[in-house]
Protein backbone atom coordinates (compact mmCIF):
# COMPACT_ATOMS: atom_id res chain seq x y z
CA UNK A 1 0.00 0.00 0.00
CA UNK A 2 1.57 3.31 -0.99
CA UNK A 3 0.39 6.13 1.25
CA UNK A 4 0.72 9.68 0.16
CA UNK A 5 -0.77 11.38 3.14
CA UNK A 6 -0.66 11.59 6.81
CA UNK A 7 -2.35 13.99 8.55
CA UNK A 8 -3.58 14.49 12.07
CA UNK A 9 -7.13 16.17 13.52
CA UNK A 10 -8.57 16.75 16.82
CA UNK A 11 -9.33 13.47 17.53
CA UNK A 12 -7.43 11.00 15.22
CA UNK A 13 -4.81 9.94 12.44
CA UNK A 14 -5.39 10.12 8.72
CA UNK A 15 -4.00 8.73 5.65
CA UNK A 16 -4.61 8.87 2.19
CA UNK A 17 -3.33 5.94 -0.49
CA UNK A 18 -2.12 6.67 -3.94
CA UNK A 19 -5.44 5.57 -5.23
CA UNK A 20 -7.24 8.11 -3.08
CA UNK A 21 -8.69 6.60 -0.45
CA UNK A 22 -9.05 8.18 2.78
CA UNK A 23 -9.53 6.24 6.45
CA UNK A 24 -8.76 7.28 9.76
CA UNK A 25 -7.33 5.74 13.72
CA UNK A 26 -8.88 7.40 16.74
CA UNK A 27 -6.99 8.53 19.29
CA UNK A 28 -9.54 7.14 21.83
CA UNK A 29 -8.18 3.60 20.61
CA UNK A 30 -5.07 3.89 21.45
CA UNK A 31 -4.04 4.85 25.24
CA UNK A 32 -0.82 6.44 24.63
CA UNK A 33 -2.35 8.84 21.55
CA UNK A 34 -5.56 9.86 23.86
CA UNK A 35 -3.36 10.82 26.75
CA UNK A 36 -0.62 12.46 25.05
CA UNK A 37 -0.36 16.17 24.68
CA UNK A 38 -0.53 17.76 21.25
CA UNK A 39 3.26 18.56 20.70
CA UNK A 40 3.70 14.51 21.25
CA UNK A 41 1.29 13.92 19.10
CA UNK A 42 2.51 15.93 16.09
CA UNK A 43 6.37 14.64 16.73
CA UNK A 44 5.72 11.33 14.42
CA UNK A 45 7.95 9.92 11.50
CA UNK A 46 6.12 7.65 8.72
CA UNK A 47 8.11 4.08 7.02
CA UNK A 48 6.43 1.94 4.28
CA UNK A 49 4.94 -0.17 7.12
CA UNK A 50 3.38 2.97 9.27
CA UNK A 51 3.37 5.87 11.29
CA UNK A 52 5.64 6.07 14.65
CA UNK A 53 5.81 8.02 17.68
CA UNK A 54 8.96 7.25 19.19
CA UNK A 55 8.66 9.35 22.25
CA UNK A 56 5.13 8.06 22.83
CA UNK A 57 6.41 3.97 21.99
CA UNK A 58 3.63 4.19 19.63
CA UNK A 59 3.21 2.25 15.96
CA UNK A 60 0.28 1.90 14.17
CA UNK A 61 0.59 0.02 10.31
CA UNK A 62 -1.05 1.47 7.65
CA UNK A 63 -2.65 -2.24 6.99
CA UNK A 64 -4.55 -1.51 10.23
CA UNK A 65 -6.60 1.42 8.87
CA UNK A 66 -8.77 -0.29 6.20
CA UNK A 67 -9.19 -3.39 8.83
CA UNK A 68 -12.14 -4.08 10.07
CA UNK A 69 -11.66 -4.06 13.87
CA UNK A 70 -12.22 -6.79 15.91
CA UNK A 71 -10.21 -6.30 19.32
CA UNK A 72 -7.70 -8.82 19.25
CA UNK A 73 -6.31 -10.34 22.65
CA UNK A 74 -3.61 -8.09 22.29
CA UNK A 75 -5.40 -4.90 21.23
CA UNK A 76 -7.23 -5.35 24.73
CA UNK A 77 -4.09 -6.10 26.63
CA UNK A 78 -2.36 -3.30 25.75
CA UNK A 79 -5.05 -0.97 25.49
CA UNK A 80 -6.20 -1.72 28.89
CA UNK A 81 -2.28 -1.95 30.10
CA UNK A 82 -0.62 0.80 28.78
CA UNK A 83 2.33 1.45 31.15
CA UNK A 84 3.42 -2.06 28.83
CA UNK A 85 5.75 -0.68 25.95
CA UNK A 86 4.54 -2.69 23.13
CA UNK A 87 8.08 -1.37 21.13
CA UNK A 88 10.24 -2.86 24.04
CA UNK A 89 8.29 -5.91 24.27
CA UNK A 90 9.10 -6.54 20.78
CA UNK A 91 12.51 -5.30 21.23
CA UNK A 92 12.80 -8.04 23.88
CA UNK A 93 10.86 -10.84 21.74
CA UNK A 94 13.67 -10.08 18.83
CA UNK A 95 10.83 -9.19 16.66
CA UNK A 96 10.05 -5.82 14.41
CA UNK A 97 8.31 -3.40 15.84
CA UNK A 98 6.21 -2.98 12.82
CA UNK A 99 5.37 -6.55 13.05
CA UNK A 100 4.34 -6.35 16.98
CA UNK A 101 2.14 -3.28 15.95
CA UNK A 102 0.47 -5.55 13.21
CA UNK A 103 -0.77 -8.29 15.63
CA UNK A 104 -1.56 -5.38 18.48
CA UNK A 105 -4.02 -3.78 15.81
CA UNK A 106 -5.19 -7.15 13.61
CA UNK A 107 -3.31 -6.94 10.61
CA UNK A 108 -1.60 -9.93 11.08
CA UNK A 109 -2.09 -12.50 13.79
CA UNK A 110 0.41 -14.45 15.65
CA UNK A 111 0.96 -18.05 15.17
CA UNK A 112 0.43 -20.19 18.46
CA UNK A 113 3.88 -20.14 19.23
CA UNK A 114 4.60 -16.54 18.69
CA UNK A 115 1.38 -16.01 20.99
CA UNK A 116 2.58 -18.39 23.66
CA UNK A 117 6.40 -16.39 23.58
CA UNK A 118 5.02 -12.89 23.50
CA UNK A 119 2.51 -13.90 27.14
CA UNK A 120 5.78 -15.67 28.52
CA UNK A 121 7.95 -12.78 28.04
CA UNK A 122 4.80 -10.57 29.43
CA UNK A 123 4.81 -12.86 32.55
CA UNK A 124 8.51 -13.12 32.92
CA UNK A 125 8.46 -8.86 32.91
CA UNK A 126 5.65 -9.20 35.93
CA UNK A 127 7.96 -11.63 37.84
CA UNK A 128 11.08 -9.03 37.64
CA UNK A 129 8.81 -6.46 38.99
CA UNK A 130 7.37 -7.93 41.44
CA UNK A 131 11.48 -8.75 42.61
CA UNK A 132 12.65 -5.65 41.89
CA UNK A 133 14.12 -3.51 44.64
CA UNK A 134 14.43 0.00 44.93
Amino acid sequence: MEVTNVWLTDDAVWIKTADGREEKELFADYARLKNAPREALEDYYVSEFGIHWKILNEDLAFECFFMKKPKSPLYKLFLSHPEINVSALARRLGISQSLMAQYVGGAKKPSAERMQAIVNEIRKIGAELTIATI
